[in-house]
C-alpha cells in the first residue's frame, strides 16, 4: 500500500488525516518570542489570539530533513513512500524533503503541489485515493501533476495588518485601505502568490469572488472544494452557499487555517480551493 507523507501546511481536517493514515511532518511556528509545531503543540485559535498580541508577524520554518528522512525511514517498510509538500515557491519545506529523501535512501517520491492550504491538502487526498486503488508511486505521481496543473487557489485578505507587520505596506496605506473597506483578492501562479484585484465592500467582494470562481471554472460538478478560514466562518458559510447555489461542485471540505497559512492571510482572511 502506498504511503503518503506531507506537511502541516495542507490545512487538512484532523478526521480526514487518520480515516486516510497520512503521516503529517508539522512545520515550526515563532510567535511572541516562543516556537511551537503547528496543530501538534499549539492550536490554530491559540495562534491566532497570540498573533494578535504579536507586534511582529509570526516566522515559519521548514521542517528539519531528519524528520523527514525518519519517517521515510519508517514508513518505508509498508509500502512505497510519496511525499506533497506545500509550494516551493511559499517555503523550503520542499528543499527540505528531498534532504530528507537522500538521508533516508528509502527511494521516496517528494512531489511539489505548488499550493498551500487546501489547495496543498486537495492533492494529498487525490494521491491517498490512488494509491487505496493500487496504483504505484510513478503512476500517482503522473496523475497528480495533470491534477496539479488544473488546481485554482484565491486568497481572500479581509484586512492588510499582516502585511503591514511584514514590511510590504505602510501603515498609513494599510490604514487608508481599513479606512475605506478596501478587500484583495490573491490567486496563485504557478506556485507564487499574485494580487488578482482590490474591491471596495464586502458585498461586492463577495460578488467578485463568486464571479471569479466561474471564470476559472464554469463548471464545478466534478470539482472538489476545499474552504479555509481565519476566524471567518461566517464568510465561509456565505461562499460556501453561494457555491451550492450558483455552481454546485462535488463536495466541500471546510477547516480553520492553520498558522502557516494564516501568517500570511491575517485575521477574517480565507482560501479557497478548487
Amino acid at each position: 500500500m502506498l504511503q503518503v507523507v506531507t506537511d502541516s501546511s495542507c490545512d487538512l481536517p484532523e478526521e480526514l488525516i487518520r480515516s486516510n493514515n497520512i503521516r503529517v511532518i508539522p512545520l515550526t511556528i515563532t510567535v511572541g518570542g516562543r516556537s511551537y509545531l503547528e496543530r501538534v503543540d499549539i492550536t490554530p485559535e491559540v495562534f491566532y489570539e497570540k498573533m494578535a498580541q504579536s507586534k511582529q508577524l509570526p516566522k515559519t520554518s521548514q521542517p528539519p530533513p531528519a524528520a523527514f528522512a525518519a519517517a521515510f525511514r519508517e514508513l518505508a517498510d509498508f509500502g512505497q513512500v510519496i511525499c506533497l509538500t506545500i509550494s516551493s515557491k511559499l517555503s523550503g519545506t520542499y528543499h527540505s524533503a528531498c534532504l530528507g529523501r537522500d538521508l533516508a535512501g528509502a527511494g521516496t517520491a517528494v512531489f511539489d503541489t505548488l499550493a498551500g492550504s487546501l489547495g496543498h491538502g486537495l492533492q494529498v487526498l487525490r494521491a491517498c485515493k490512488l494509491g487505496q486503488a493500487g496504483c504505484t508511486a510513478s503512476e500517482v505521481l503522473a496523475e497528480l501533476e495533470e491534477y496539479r496543473k488544473h488546481m485554482k487557489i484565491l486568497i481572500l485578505l479581509n484586512t492588510l495588518e499582516n502585511i503591514v507587520k511584514g514590511g510590504r505596506l505602510s501603515r498609513f496605506e494599510g490604514a487608508l485601505a481599513s479606512i475605506l473597506n478596501i478587500k484583495v483578492l490573491l490567486h496563485n501562479v504557478d506556485g507564487a502568490v499574485e494580487l488578482l484585484e482590490k474591491v471596495r465592500g464586502s458585498k461586492k467582494f463577495l460578488r467578485r469572488v463568486m464571479e471569479t470562481i466561474q471564470e476559472f471554472c464554469p463548471a464545478m460538478s466534478d470539482r472538489d472544494v476545499g474552504i479555509t478560514d481565519f476566524l471567518n466562518p461566517v464568510g465561509s458559510q456565505q461562499i460556501q452557499q453561494a457555491m451550492r447555489e450558483q455552481c454546485p461542485p462535488r463536495s466541500i471540505i471546510t477547516n480553520s487555517m492553520g498558522a502557516t497559512m494564516a501568517t500570511y492571510a491575517g485575521h477574517g482572511g480565507m482560501i479557497v480551493s478548487f
